[in-house]
């Protein structure tokens, strides 16, 4: 298998997808570079894709992967002390093992949050455009897992890595919003993101002096919106 590959896509995101799932890895086994962001051109006019080089880690080389396949006869390996952890990780191993996903999972418990990590190197359909089928499978999880908890939990699904990527790209996005933002005065208008992405670049700008934050528009075209902070 080549240890490096270069991949063109719409977004960053969609290109650094598409390299993952060639090379067979997972996020966090990988070097990413982006070449290029792309560009929207002017009225569709020169448009161009974003481009990304991604390379196998030396470590992911050389380590002997052990997958476990989530079929009958196989389980997800779990750390389960709680009826609600156990009961989503049971919920996230029967529903990738009914579309066949490769993988080994790990949880833990922290206060009233549930950690789940899926990684392998199949896992890219489970992620889905923008995270989509990752959200879907992250409300059901918490819906189980509240189900069997006396207390509000609230479950933290990745998959391949993809969340730590996701955050480090929209926190990205989310800076380079609030320098425009700055250099022009006028509010500036982000990509439609998902909630989870929405809160992240919310959370972020928090704390930037002279910056206010908020979210327009409805799903799935809701938007965050920078703006200067005249208070």
């Amino acid at each position: 298998m080549d240890n490096s590959v270069i991949k063109t896509g719409k977004t960053v995101e969609e290109a650094t997808l598409a390299a993952l799932e060639e090379l067979g890895i997972s996020a966090d086994m990988a070097d990413i570079e982006v070449i290029s962001e792309g560009s929207e051109g002017f009225l569709g006019v020169g448009k161009k894709d974003a481009e990304v080089k991604v390379t196998v880690k030396e470590e992911a080389e050389e380590a002997d992967e052990d997958d476990t396949y989530y079929g009958d006869d196989e389980s997800f390996e779990g750390d389960a002390v709680t009826e609600a952890e156990d009961a989503a990780v049971n919920f996230v191993a029967e529903v990738l093992s009914g579309i066949g996903i490769h993988g080994n999972l790990d949880s833990y418990r922290e206060d009233d949050a549930i950690y789940i990590s899926v990684t392998g190197s199949e896992c890219g359909s489970v992620i889905g455009r923008h995270g989509e089928t990752l959200d879907a499978i992250s409300y059901m999880t918490n819906l189980i897992a509240n189900k069997h908890s006396e207390e509000r939990v609230h479950v933290h699904l990745d998959v391949g890595g993809y969340r730590k990527h996701r955050e480090r790209i929209v926190i990205s996005l989310a800076d380079k919003a609030v320098a425009k933002c700055l250099r022009s005065g006028r509010d500036v208008v982000m990509e439609p993101m998902s909630p989870a992405d929405r809160r992240i670049v919310h959370f972020h700008l928090a704390e930037v002096q002279g910056i206010t934050t908020h979210s327009e528009g409805v799903e799935p075209k809701r938007c965050v919106v920078v703006s200067l902070d005249n208070k």
